[in-house]
Order: structure tokens, then C-alpha cells, then sequence
């Protein structure tokens, strides 16, 4: 399924622009910017609307590159392959990992309220030893 902005000149095969896009994606945000830069130098109204671009598509201020791969990568995720059997393992294996992934997000978040209250356990017996020298005092 191909994205509703692409027009295609063939059935199957993305236009220039999405084939550009997808090419500047490939070598990452560098190339986007260095892209931007020479459409100001050339003509400004072309650098003006790649930044715009750049910043509506969220590619500016993402730490992982393209927002779009994600997507993408999700899409073909769950694209049926027609082979029943593959895509029952699959379905079986991404459950798994989700599984996975929950259980290793709670052990995280039981650690990190372990560690809080080994930190807040030390921070009153600090504290009471403080008080007690203080009042002895």
C-alpha cells in the first residue's frame, strides 16, 4: 500500500520526489540540512520550504532520523505474506517480544522505585542522625 501523498508514474513505483526523500533518509539528517542549506544558496524561496518541511515532518528535531521509518517499519509488521504459516509465527513472535518488552519495562520500573526508596531510606537516616546530634547538643 503505497502512502496517499505519493504519485506515481508507474503502478508500483514511487515519483522522484518520494524516491529523493527516501534517499535523503538513508544518509540521515546531515544530508537534509546540507540539502536546505544549498536550496538557500541557490534560491531561498526552495531552502524556505524545505525547512518548513523539515519541521512539519518532524526530521529536524528527531534524535532517530526519519519519523517516516518507523511507520513504515510497523506497516510491513503486520502486512499479511500470505503464507499462513510464516505469518502465524510471526504474529506468535511479535507477541512474545511485546511480552517481553512490558516485562522488562516493569522489572525497570520496579528498580527504579527500589533505588527511590534505598535513596529515601538514606536520606532519613541521615537526616534522624542529624537531628540526634543536633539535639544532643
Amino acid at each position: 500500500m503505497a502512502n496517499t501523498y505519493e504519485t506515481t508514474t508507474y503502478p508500483g513505483r514511487p515519483s522522484w520526489l518520494s524516491r529523493t526523500e527516501n534517499w535523503l533518509d538513508a544518509r540521515g539528517k546531515g544530508a537534509w540540512i546540507a540539502v536546505m542549506v544549498l536550496g538557500f544558496i541557490f534560491f531561498w524561496p526552495v531552502g524556505l520550504a524545505l525547512l518548513a518541511y523539515m519541521i512539519w515532518s518532524k526530521r529536524m528535531f528527531s534524535s532517530s532520523g526519519c519519523a517516516k521509518r518507523t511507520t513504515a517499519r510497523s506497516f510491513h509488521m503486520s502486512r499479511p505474506t500470505g503464507n499462513a504459516a510464516f505469518d502465524a509465527y510471526k504474529s506468535d513472535t511479535l507477541r512474545r517480544l511485546e511480552e517481553e518488552q512490558e516485562n522488562f519495562e516493569a522489572f525497570l520500573e520496579r528498580l527504579r522505585a527500589a533505588k527511590d526508596q534505598s535513596e529515601f531510606d538514606a536520606f532519613m537516616d541521615e537526616r534522624s542522625k542529624r537531628n540526634t546530634t543536633t539535639s544532643e547538643a
